[in-house]
């Protein structure tokens, strides 16, 4: 990434401009102010690693780009957004199945006041699910789990048993997010968090760069149960969770999450795209066969055999053109992307990534769980470290007695 065009200019400045009296007396005061930063950074940076990351990325971030849309640094900092639903949640369409039911939309309204609660770090709530519930599962459970060895992907098939051993997945029995988040993070890290209903492309995708997944709690009405205008439970555990386990998907995942962070609007719909034709409606091809590792297709039993036939147009999934391709939400895909493979598609994802106007770039720590603004943070540093090292340690020491 290029530099700080601030750092480099002192630099060129200092070379070109000849010494003079005043311009020695301007490097002085210089010196002198920067010193006193570079101490009280120490001084702060050495009490607190978490204060260390967020003040220099937060100053950082706000002083120089004050373009650049805020974005989470800090695993909590998903709290600020959780709540900033789209649409549905506990209010609902007219064209809705449960509408015009009130014991449905009631019950919508408890599952959105747990999410509407729920805060980074605590325990998320158990929920008894009704026998009507569970029916509703159950038929989903049943129909899909006749193709899954036929149409999913091997790290679904290999991942799911795993899910019906120690999470509770049963065709009578609708799994708690709690127990399956604490199944993910033993896996891959991942875990959940319970949202009201959908969020913007922009904050959504700011979760998965922190290996957090919002899933929903509540339940598609049960006057039909193969059709669902929304994301539920049913999407969610059957088909996004089980990918989410596998080490390669998780890594993809993620990628597109990292990508998404500080990015300008116009490539937000972008990588939303490219989560729709992957993450939501993915083909793969494993040997000679190509099977479906998206979720939009591993929760339909309709769309999951019409994927694999020869009906849709089937395209090598590359970012750039992905990107720009138009999709239908209300019916089948006319057109799917195929990957080589989940690492070969996360390379071009941040192959990808790194188009987008940023000037920066991001990683995960997952030991802080907060992310780390990359080149221009690390340059400040080096650049504190490099000078309090290295320049009129006289006028640092003197700087130093000032404070």
């Amino acid at each position: 990434m290029a530099g700080t065009p601030e750092i480099h200019n002192t630099h060129k400045y200092g070379a070109d401009v000849g010494l003079s009296t005043n311009w020695s007396v301007l490097r002085l005061q210089s010196v002198f102010l920067l010193n006193r930063v570079i101490v009280s950074m120490k001084m702060l940076l050495g009490r607190n690693h978490s204060l260390q990351a967020t003040w220099l990325q937060q100053w950082h971030l706000g002083q120089w780009w004050p373009s650049v849309p805020w974005f989470p640094h800090e695993i909590h900092d998903l709290d600020r957004f959780a709540n900033q639903i789209l649409s549905y949640g506990s209010e609902l369409d007219a064209d809705h199945p449960g509408f015009t039911d009130p014991v449905y939309r009631a019950r919508r309204k408890e599952f959105a006041d747990i999410a509407y609660n729920y805060r980074h770090g605590q325990a998320i709530p158990m929920v008894e699910y009704t026998k009507e519930e569970k029916d509703t599962w159950g038929v989903v459970f049943r129909e899909l789990k006749t193709l899954y060895p036929t149409h999913a992907c091997r790290e679904h098939n290999r991942v799911f048993p795993l899910l019906e051993k120690y999470c509770g997945y049963r065709e009578d029995n609708i799994p708690q997010l709690e127990d399956i988040s604490k199944f993910l993070q033993s896996c891959t890290g991942f875990r959940l968090r319970p949202v009201a209903g959908l969020l913007s492309s922009r904050d959504f995708l700011a979760g998965l760069a922190f290996r957090v997944f919002h899933s929903t709690q509540y339940i598609r009405h049960s006057s039909k149960p193969m059709y669902t205008p929304e994301p539920d439970i049913c999407h969610e555990l059957l088909g996004h969770v089980p990918l989410f386990a596998d080490p390669s998907f998780a890594r993809f995942s993620q990628e597109i999450g990292l990508a998404s962070l500080g990015a300008p609007d116009e490539f937000i719909e972008k990588l939303a795209t490219v989560y729709w034709f992957t993450v939501e409606f993915g083909l793969c091809k494993q040997g000679s066969e190509i099977k479906a590792y998206g979720a939009g297709l591993l929760s339909s039993f309709g769309e999951l055999q019409y994927c694999l036939t020869e009906k849709p147009g089937l395209h090598t999934f590359d970012p750039e053109k992905t990107c720009i391709q138009k999709y239908p939400i209300t019916e089948f895909q006319p057109v799917y992307f195929v990957a080589e493979s989940f690492e070969d598609a996360k390379e071009k994802v941040r192959k990808f990534a790194g188009t987008i106007p940023r000037p920066f770039s991001v990683r995960y720590n997952p030991y802080t769980q907060s992310i780390e603004v990359l080149d221009n943070t690390q340059q400040l540093r080096n650049l504190a470290d490099a000078i309090s090292g290295a320049s009129c340690p006289d006028a640092a020491s003197h700087a130093a007695t000032l404070q």
